[in-house]
């Protein structure tokens, strides 16, 4: 395989690098919960093959104490016990806004279960999330972003 980068984008194009980085920045200061967000920009980029991103994340929710059952379980929240309402309506609705062309009658389903945990500016804040880190994710695998060797918490 080959993990050569194609393109230093970032600096081709520094505007759109820099607005990427403020939505992302905003994104930061969100009350949707750092651990939620983290969890759910994992799955996202699990969904999306984003190498990058995904082990970005993930030691991210071992910085904030997460441990290595509930991130290796990530793939499969539906079928175990270890995530909350409030992150599995996250999960669903991230899962649901990442593949688009997928299973649009249960749409309306997974946003009454949003409605039931978050409020609608979490709500707002959340689907910007899952489009943003979508963006990463596009970004990173379309300019294959190499993912440095290095030790795992």
């Amino acid at each position: 395989m080959n993990t050569t980068p194609r393109l230093n984008w970032f600096k081709t194009i520094p505007k759109a690098f820099e607005a990427i980085l403020a939505v992302s920045a905003s994104i930061d200061s969100s009350t949707v919960g750092k651990t939620v967000l983290d969890f759910v920009f994992a799955r996202v980029s699990q969904i999306n093959g984003c190498a990058y991103c995904l082990d970005m994340h993930v030691r991210d929710l071992r910085k904030q104490g997460e441990g290595w059952q509930r991130i290796n379980s990530l793939a499969t929240w539906r079928e175990v016990s270890f995530f909350n309402e409030r992150e599995r309506a996250a999960l669903a609705w991230a899962e649901s806004l990442t593949r688009l062309a997928d299973n649009h009658d249960e749409r309306e389903a997974e946003f009454a279960a949003l409605k039931a945990q978050f409020s609608d500016v979490e709500i707002a804040e959340l689907t910007v999330a899952v489009a943003q880190i979508n963006t990463w994710n596009r970004i990173n695998v379309g300019m294959r972003m190499p993912v440095a060797v290095k030790a795992l918490d």
